[in-house]
């Protein structure tokens, strides 16, 4: 538990650099100052919320906007002036519409970061169903054709792999990563998931 009184509150006059993290892909979303109010408004209501300096106000994130950010952790550094907030976006972050603050020119960050966005893709396809889309065609056609797709590249990753052909080993590999994803999805499972089972399986 987060014992607030052990900030360094008094080094910025009463306010605490926060930077959010996507708690699920790790993406850097924004950075903000908390006050102390502000700070155990966010804890009391899950909600992350700042003090405006021009304002002089406490503001929610996404509170004119909807897009909210989903309070799942606040840790101070070493030095306890500084707080790293882990938190789910319900939508972009940025108010220019982008998903983070920090826009750069690559797609993404970390290639490890896609992984997470290829989920939301396949996560976004299954809520819209957009005509034509290969993935809505999997969705609508159930979880046994799903489950069939996935023997199917698994097998075909098992063959590359023994014919020593690196490319269509990935190329198999990522066919089969993605029907894995979309049966899961159909499951109602997600990768945070596999990766809390595989973090189980290394702690034993």
């Amino acid at each position: 538990m987060l014992n607030t009184d052990n900030l360094a509150w008094e080094k910025m006059n009463g306010l605490i650099p926060a930077i959010v993290q996507d708690a699920y892909d790790g993406r850097v979303l924004m950075q903000a100052y908390m006050s102390r109010e502000a700070l155990e408004h966010t804890l009391d209501s899950g909600r992350v919320t700042f003090w405006s300096r021009s304002r002089s106000e406490l503001w929610t994130k996404g509170e004119t906007s909807g897009n909210f950010l989903e309070l799942v952790d606040v840790i101070p550094d070493c030095d306890n002036d500084t707080l790293l907030v882990l938190a789910r976006p319900e939508g972009p972050t940025c108010h220019l519409g982008n998903d983070t603050c920090f826009e750069s020119s690559e797609p993404f960050n970390t290639r490890l970061e896609f992984l997470a966005h290829l989920e939301r893709v396949i996560q976004q396809r299954d809520r819209d169903r957009p005509e034509g889309s290969y993935t809505t065609k999997l969705f609508e056609a159930g979880v046994k054709r799903i489950a069939q797709k996935v023997g199917e590249e698994a097998v075909e990753t098992a063959l590359a792999a023994t014919a020593g052909d690196r490319e269509e080993l990935l190329n198999e590999a990522a066919d089969l990563l993605y029907h894995l994803l979309v049966l899961m999805r159909n499951r109602g499972e997600t990768l945070a998931g596999l990766v809390e089972t595989l973090e189980h399986r290394h702690g034993g």
